[in-house]
């Protein structure tokens, strides 16, 4: 007698449905895998260029808005990549005085104020610029101004 006729036979059906089983778990994992594929997070769309993300904004309006806030952009070009420039220039300022060895309290303050008066003239000229195009544009064109970016909830949505 030999040691494969002292153990017991295995049922004939049972590896059947280990091969089932193993086959249903193998899709289970490659549905999950195809799951996150499909359903990942799109790439970030944030540029901090306010030219790339006016642009944006613009392809979301009505045709004839898109063209009125076009205009003032390209009226107001020079002085909002200016002031774009000047505050990206203070921030970068920011990172090369926190690098510096010795470090000096005071001239990361300096730094710092410097940014806030660049970032406060940035903001005054985009949103001085948007104040006029929103004087022009039809009442749907404002609307979806206030509603950018598409598919934010508004404040009656959250009532």
């Amino acid at each position: 007698m030999s040691i494969a006729h002292a153990l017991p036979a295995p049922v004939r059906g049972s590896s059947r449905w280990l091969l089932l089983g193993s086959l249903a778990l193998n899709l289970f994992f490659v549905g999950i895998a195809l799951a996150m594929i499909i359903r990942a997070p799109a790439p970030s769309y944030w540029d901090p260029n306010v030219l790339v993300r006016i642009e944006r904004l613009a392809a979301t309006l009505p045709p004839a808005d898109a063209g009125i806030l076009r205009n003032q952009i390209d009226a107001n070009r020079a002085a909002i990549e200016d002031a774009q420039t000047k505050y990206h220039s203070a921030r970068q300022h920011i990172h090369e005085v926190l690098r510096r060895e010795p470090f000096d309290v005071e001239a990361m303050r300096a730094a710092t104020a410097q940014t806030r008066t660049s970032r406060l003239n940035f903001d005054q000229t985009v949103q001085g610029v948007f104040a006029d195009i929103a004087a022009k544009i039809t009442p749907a064109g404002r609307q979806a101004l206030a509603n950018w970016p598409p598919g934010r909830k508004t404040v009656s949505d959250k009532r």
